[in-house]
């Protein structure tokens, strides 16, 4: 009779489920073009003149999140004077991957190139945030050519004591992962989105509207959920092996991050011995500030990327 009670109970929490995809695939519909790659298909949103001096400024999001995260405020903000491309990395948001373990910095930095190889962009100043950081410093060291400059927004960088949370583990593994990404996640998800953004923005207060605004709940989709968490489970492992590398890096680059009050990504573990090891880095650290630096301090942000952009400029123009 459990058994029976059991099985009925998951059957109508994989409708509700299925429901609530529908629901919040029409509440955030894709808003830019899909770009087939190996492995995948990217969502890519492209804003800014085409026409404007200087590469194009790609903008790429942490974990559990999607493009809009970077397009609101500075993305958009950037776009007045400059081409800006927003992706969904693989995975998330609109984007597929075809194997749901291509989860390291190292294959989706793979596909992100080869998208934008296929919209003829070469060479470009990369803005990243949060997991991201570990995937902007991954390209610079796969693609150096590809990597004009660099701003890290509270990057991730190396190893951290202890793990991502129990739930992520969890999802992350086969068969049990997928029973809970198809059952209870979306339903319970939607208690629990909107108060664990409130504690990444911490001690800052979260803007009004920010979980719908940034289609947060598209997370909670089974096979972006079981994405985002190989994503956490992985990385530990990623950053390990990448790190030693971190003095290779020859591209200049900006590192952007709270003090120790950033209690999702510590800037004593990771921003700070970036600055240190990446040969041509600056480190700006601010006083009080949380995780998400580009709504705490857009102001900051958009002028550190246009100094970016300048630099590239000049180095562009100077002889060989």
């Amino acid at each position: 009779m459990v058994a029976v009670f059991l099985v009925a109970t998951l059957g109508v929490l994989a409708l509700v489920t299925q429901a609530g995809v529908l629901l919040a695939q029409r509440a955030y519909p894709a808003k830019g073009r899909m770009v087939e790659v190996a492995g995948g298909v990217l969502h890519i949103v492209d804003i800014g003149p085409r026409n404007a001096p200087g590469p194009p400024i790609v903008m790429l999001h942490g974990a559990s999140s999607t493009l809009e995260v970077m397009r609101q405020p500075v993305g958009q903000r950037l776009a007045e004077d400059h081409r800006v491309i927003l992706i969904d990395r693989p995975g998330h948001g609109w984007s597929t991957r075809h194997h749901l373990d291509d989860s390291t910095p190292e294959s989706q930095g793979r596909m992100i190139h080869e998208a934008l190889a296929r919209l003829g962009v070469d060479r470009a100043v990369f803005v990243v945030h949060s997991w991201a950081g570990a995937l902007g410093a991954r390209m610079a060291l796969d693609y150096p050519r590809a990597v004009a400059g660099l701003v890290m927004l509270a990057p991730v960088a190396y190893p951290w004591p202890g793990g991502v949370g129990r739930f992520n583990r969890l999802v992350a593994m086969p068969v049990i992962g997928p029973l809970l990404a198809y059952t209870i996640t979306l339903p319970l998800g939607y208690f629990l989105t909107e108060p664990g953004a409130r504690g990444v923005f911490l001690p800052q207060p979260m803007p009004d509207g920010f979980v719908q605004d940034t289609a947060t709940p598209l997370l909670l989709r089974p096979r972006q959920f079981i994405a985002n968490a190989l994503d956490l489970v992985t990385l530990k492992a990623a950053v390990a092996a990448q790190a030693p590398r971190y003095s290779q890096i020859k591209t200049p680059v900006t590192i952007i991050a709270g003090d120790e009050s950033d209690r999702t990504v510590s800037t004593r573990i990771h921003s700070r011995p970036l600055a240190a090891a990446v040969p041509d880095a600056r480190l700006i650290v601010l006083p009080g500030v949380g995780h998400m630096v580009q709504n705490v301090a857009p102001d900051l942000v958009v002028t550190e990327v246009e100094a970016m952009m300048r630099m590239t400029l000049r180095t562009a123009s100077e002889p060989d």
